[in-house]
């Protein structure tokens, strides 16, 4: 069986977010954490080996504090950030165990994880050596100038939105950051690209949703009652109990 590490790049600005409280991925969301929605997917899994938690050095003290109980029960690594989601996922890579085959990157804003799309995307990931959850594209896609009027309209034929989980043999995505250099990335795909690797799409989910807005936390409470309980496939934490999910 493969093993996998999983990051999960946490130290973006949230300037979108408007919450003086949080950061998006600290935000409250159906009783804990947004970041830990996300981390509890893979936690139960025989197959992953190590959940890495990327925040920036501003939030990193607070982040120790707050989630003092969670890290040390569930065993997170916890890594400093960068200003760039790059830099946040070189730091990680620098602090995977030597025994993972493969790195899963994933967003701690996107929450909204089932079972079965993590299944599909590492198992493409294993056949392949590389592989993205993506949705097609179903919208009209217009180009917009600076002014802000409509430029072209774009075909949508054979184009797909990434999300996240994004998975890796750990070794192409080494090389494939060492050679990019610090070229920015928005997603850790293009890396791979970059390298000359081809990389997968495996059919995701619009309940996949990445929270950007206060009002996505509204959306993703209702996706986390209707998406189905994970199943536990290794050992039981002891945040595993019927009212995680609700």
């Amino acid at each position: 069986m493969s093993k996998f590490a999983v990051i999960l790049p946490a130290a973006g600005a949230s300037s979108r977010f408007r919450d003086r409280s949080y950061k998006k991925p600290f935000a409250p969301l159906a009783g804990r954490a947004v970041w830990l929605h996300s981390a509890h997917r893979f936690l139960q899994r025989q197959d992953v080996v190590q959940v890495i938690v990327a925040v920036s050095p501003d939030d990193h003290e607070f982040f120790r504090e707050k989630f003092a109980s969670e890290i040390a029960i569930l065993g997170i690594h916890v890594v400093e950030g960068g200003k760039e989601r790059g830099d946040s996922v070189r730091n990680a890579l620098a602090a995977v165990k030597p025994e993972a085959d493969f790195v899963c990157v994933h967003d701690a804003a996107r929450p909204c994880l089932a079972d079965p799309w993590i299944d599909a995307v590492f198992a493409k990931a294993e056949e392949t050596g590389a592989a993205v959850l993506a949705i097609p594209a179903v919208a009209t896609l217009k180009q917009v100038g600076a002014d802000e009027a409509i430029v072209q309209t774009l075909p949508r034929k054979g184009v797909w939105e990434a999300q996240t989980p994004q998975v890796f043999r750990r070794d192409w995505l080494i090389e494939a950051c060492e050679k990019s250099g610090f070229q920015p990335v928005t997603d850790d795909a293009q890396w791979l690209e970059r390298a000359g690797r081809k990389v997968y799409v495996v059919p995701g989910s619009t309940l996949n949703v990445k929270i950007t807005t206060r009002e996505d936390l509204r959306l993703a409470e209702k996706i986390l009652e209707v998406l189905p309980k994970p199943k536990l496939t290794g050992p039981r934490h002891p945040f595993a109990d019927d009212d995680l999910w609700r």
